[in-house]
C-alpha cells in the first residue's frame, strides 16, 4: 500500500467527481462517476449509492483504477488499487457519518476502501507549453460558461 502525501488528500477531498475504472466479467472496461471518492487515512474510499456494475465487478475482480481530475486546472491525480466493499463494522460506521455530516443523503448500500498500489499525478499538456494555472482556469471557465 502506498502512503498518499497530505497535498493529494486534500485534494482528493476538495474535488466533486472522480471515475472508477473496473473490469467487467467479459473483461472490458466500466467506466463510473462517483462524487463520493474521499481520502481516508492512506486509503481512498466511495460509496455504492448507484453502482451494481462497480460493485459486481469489485467482487469478481477487486483491482480498480480512480482518476480525479480539477476540471478547470486540469490537474490531477491516477490512483491504482484494490477495492474491498464494506457493509459493516465501526470503518463502515465512521465512512458513512462523515459522508452524512457532509451531505450526503442518497442510501449507501455499502462502501468501497481502496488500498492504493501506486498514485501519479496527472496533467493537460498545455502545461508542457507554458499555459499558467490561471490561464487554464480561464479557458476552461469561459468554454463552462460557453464564451
Amino acid at each position: 500500500m502506498q502512503n498518499i502525501p497530505e497535498p493529494v488528500k486534500k485534494f482528493l477531498n476538495s474535488q466533486k467527481l472522480g471515475y472508477v475504472a473496473t473490469i467487467s466479467d467479459d473483461n472490458t472496461p466500466n467506466l463510473s462517476p462517483k462524487g463520493t471518492i474521499i481520502s481516508w487515512d492512506d486509503q481512498l474510499a466511495f460509496a455504492d449509492i448507484r453502482s451494481p456494475n462497480t460493485m459486481k465487478n469489485l467482487e469478481s475482480n477487486p483491482h480498480l483504477e480512480i482518476n480525479v481530475i480539477d476540471p478547470l486546472l486540469r490537474k490531477g491525480f491516477r490512483f491504482k488499487g484494490k477495492g474491498n466493499i464494506i457493509k459493516d463494522g465501526p470503518v463502515y460506521g465512521a465512512i458513512l457519518s462523515h459522508y452524512r455530516q457532509n451531505g450526503v443523503k442518497s442510501p449507501i448500500g455499502s462502501i468501497v476502501l481502496v488500498d492504493v498500489i501506486e498514485f501519479s499525478e496527472v496533467t493537460s499538456p498545455l502545461y508542457d507549453l507554458g499555459v499558467t494555472e490561471d490561464e487554464m482556469k480561464e479557458k476552461w471557465k469561459k468554454n463552462l460558461l460557453g464564451l
